[in-house]
């Protein structure tokens, strides 16, 4: 039979090529769960009843008839087919290693093959051979046929073989490779040791009548105890520890299992068999949903190592490789995160200090939404709405406060203080807690947003966006929807302002657009968005994310960006609340670039408004000065109270006093402030702008910058310039330099006070002094 081999890479499409068949196909778990995308077909019209990657993940081998067909798992790509076989190959598996993997078949014989594909060792069995598997430690191999087991490993010469009483239909090994456990046709599991001796016997209740087809220990290495799952032909899947003691109840199935494993990491299970379909159950056993649904029975089905990717083989000879894509189920109100963990539990983060609480719902959670201190949760039967115990900002128990007993099908889920919100295409319904719809809204148009922005319990508002550009607001107790605003493009995210007088909307077009919502009026527009979120305690302040960009935009100023990863989806104060892949992260961002923005324009109390969200000493020192610099003495204050500034809050409460006395003179308030500042020069212009020279002569004499001083002076009243020489001859006189004090005295006209220096200091010079207008001189020896 000529084989028949398709290779597809079509995110979220199924095809079915050979049967002319083309649509789309979403996993069963509902729209927002997760998606599987057929990306590989292959179809022999031979029984594949087994198949194994390599560990690496690079090969897929299928057991096809009596041949092992080996495939590239990029491309699809037919690497080899080995033939060796004489006849049906049951059972294949891969050393953890990767060096080698063996083949078993209805022959009676184990191959076992290199990497290379190269056949080294065969060896046989009395019966056909049901089963193979490596150990993960020592890669000793166990096969197994309908009488006895056999355990080889390559520095051994020969097989041990062990007889059973019934036929060995599946074997796994512990993950510590210390204990392997056998599937018999009777119903009966029984763990061996190493060495092949049996340790533990598990007798199932449906004894011969329910045959054990399929086990799998759990590869998992965070669980505290080995766990064996053990589906049977009584269609039941139950869990035992190693003791051999159950874990639960069975689990009834509903169908004849013919496979079950575990991903990887053991946190997911694939079953398939009679009901010719793979799906997907937790580590527990709770079932999620269908991955792919087939024409005949599943036989096999495994999950790639380290990855989504899950290879299934049926009766018809159909090999199939879906790809789980799981998508993020979550809600998010300020500083609290719930999210779906392990599609069955819901975990509630605090991100402010980082506080989780973990809650176990046992079945698939579909839609997650919270609100102040209400949380609501739906499963597949019904709606669950948790509280808060306490009004503790910090609170993180919560308690069942009502359940609906209702299955809802919808797109969106939102929960207000006493209801709750469905959203199905167009529609929206209003429910109580006691899941009576009080109010129903139907839309023109899709519905892509939905939030709530707040309100009266009982009386919250909504914010909907539409696929046609229509943008309204609900009240929960009105049935008139308001239409705040239509745009011509798709509405993809949205937020409003905190005084509720702005409005932010991402279309369609990765283009974030802002109105004013009184005025109608796009107020700005920016490119490149994926979504936006207004500052919770900043009315002008918003952020939005983009091409792997965050971009913080205040007012009407350019934007200012930096790197980062994912989507922001809220922004309080300095931190901004990302979502990358199914993290959520507090990103902390100083506010210095929007600052600094509104200092630009002399927009002060804008700016002090932005350093409170969060910036650096810098950056508070810079604003107070610049507040000082420009008079606005209340933001200079706060800035400088900030820092803890005691010289600078006296000289503020300085200017205030002379203020209330009536002073009104800015300049000489300026010149004042640039002095303290150490600006000198601005200083002494502003004084004598002011008209007040003295004090810029002031100033300098007191600062003994004489130089600055004459400069300052110029050629101008020779009495100032008197004085200014008699305080430089002063100051010379204290800092004990008589000599250079003698002559400017004495340049200064100040002869008494030359000759007093001269007689304090003994010298023998001419003593000078005036009388009236004669000079009198008298030479002293």
């Amino acid at each position: 039979m000529p084989l028949l081999f398709l290779f597809y890479v079509i995110p979220n499409t199924l095809h079915n090529t050979w049967l002319g068949i083309s649509r789309s196909f979403w996993g069963k778990i509902g729209t927002n769960t997760w998606k599987s995308t057929v990306v590989l077909k292959v179809q022999q019209f031979i029984y594949i009843y087994d198949l194994a990657f390599k560990p690496d993940g690079t090969q897929l081998i299928i057991a096809s008839g009596n041949r092992l067909l080996v495939y590239d798992t990029s491309d699809g790509t037919l690497i080899q087919p080995l033939k060796a076989h004489k006849d049906t190959v049951y059972c294949v598996a891969y050393a953890k290693d990767g060096k080698r993997f063996a083949s078993g078949a209805a022959d009676k014989t184990v191959i076992i093959w290199t990497s290379k594909l190269e056949g080294i060792l065969k060896y046989t069995h009395n019966d056909s051979i049901q089963c193979v598997s490596y150990n993960p430690v020592t890669h000793q191999l166990a096969s197994c046929s309908s009488s006895d087991f056999g355990l080889w490993s390559p520095e051994q010469k020969s097989v041990n073989k062990h007889k059973v009483s019934n036929k060995i239909t599946c074997c796994s090994w512990t993950n510590d490779g210390q204990y392997l456990a056998l599937g018999l046709y009777n119903g009966i599991v029984s763990i061996r040791n190493k060495n092949g001796e049996e340790k533990v016997k598990i007798e199932r209740p449906g004894g011969s009548l329910s045959p054990v087809w399929s086990i799998s220990w759990n590869p998992s290495r965070d669980e505290h105890n080995d766990i064996l799952a053990v589906a049977d032909w009584g269609q039941r899947l139950s869990f035992y520890q190693l003791s051999g003691k159950q874990i639960g109840k069975d689990r009834v199935l509903n169908f004849d299992p013919c496979c079950v494993s575990y991903f990887s990491k053991g946190e997911y299970i694939l079953m398939g068999g009679s009901d010719k379909q793979v799906s997907l159950y937790t580590k527990d056993g709770v079932r999620l949903g269908t991955i792919g649904e087939q024409s005949t029975w599943v036989w096999t089905c495994k999950a790639k190592p380290d990855s989504n990717y899950v290879a299934v083989g049926t009766q018809d000879g159909t090999i199939s490789l879906y790809q789980l894509i799981f998508s993020t189920v979550h809600g998010l109100y300020k500083d609290r995160y719930a999210y779906r963990d392990s599609m069955t539990d819901v975990i509630v983060q605090h991100l402010i200090t980082e506080q989780k609480v973990r809650i176990k719902n046992r079945e698939l959670v579909k839609k997650i939404a919270i609100y102040k201190n209400r949380l609501a949760i739906q499963l597949p039967e019904k709606i669950q709405i948790f509280e808060l115990y306490s009004d503790d900002s910090s609170d993180m128990h919560y308690r069942v406060k009502e359940k609906i007993p209702k299955k809802f099908e919808c797109n969106l889920l939102v929960v207000c203080s006493e209801h709750i919100i469905l959203c199905q295409e167009k529609r929206l319904q209003c429910l109580s807690f006691s899941g009576i719809k009080e109010r129903e809204w139907v839309m023109e148009s899709l519905i892509r947003y939905i939030k709530v922005i707040g309100g009266p319990p009982g009386r919250e508002g909504l914010l909907v966006g539409l696929k046609n550009g229509q943008i309204l607001k609900i009240f929960v107790d009105n049935p008139f929807a308001i239409v705040l605003l239509k745009q011509s493009t798709a509405v993809r995210c949205l937020d409003m302002s905190a005084s509720r007088n702005k409005l932010a909307v991402v279309d369609e077009n990765d283009t974030c657009l802002v109105y004013d919502i009184n005025t109608k009026e796009l107020l700005f527009q920016e490119p490149n968005a994926n979504s936006v979120a207004w500052n919770t305690q900043c009315e002008d302040m918003l952020c939005f994310s983009g091409g792997g960009y965050l971009n913080i935009k205040a007012s009407n100023f350019p934007v200012h960006q930096q790197k980062l990863q994912g989507f922001v989806v809220g922004y309080n104060g300095s931190k901004i609340f990302c979502l990358h892949v199914f993290s959520m992260t507090a990103v902390e961002v100083p506010q210095s670039a929007p600052m600094y923005q509104y200092l630009e324009r002399k927009m002060f109390k804008e700016a002090y408004k932005i350093a409170c969200l969060g910036v650096t000493d810098t950056d508070w020192k810079e604003l107070a000065m610049e507040a000082l610099e420009g008079l606005e003495f209340e933001t200079a204050k706060k800035a400088f109270t900030r820092m803890r500034d005691l010289q600078y809050l006296e000289l503020i409460s300085s200017i205030e006093e002379r203020k209330k006395r009536g002073e009104n003179n800015n300049d000489l308030f300026l010149a004042e402030i640039y002095a303290y500042q150490g600006k000198f020069h601005e200083a002494a212009k502003l004084y004598k702008r002011s008209s007040h020279e003295n004090l810029a002569l002031d100033m300098y004499t007191d600062l003994r910058m004489f130089d600055y001083a004459k400069e300052f002076l110029g050629s101008g009243d020779p009495k100032d310039t008197k004085m200014l020489i008699t305080k430089q001859a002063d100051w010379a006189k204290n800092i004990n330099e008589p000599k250079a004090a003698v002559e400017m005295y004495m340049t200064a006209g100040e002869h008494l006070k030359a000759i007093e220096i001269s007689g304090d200091q003994g010298w023998v010079d001419v003593y000078v002094f005036a009388l009236g207008d004669f000079n009198i001189i008298l030479f002293l020896f």
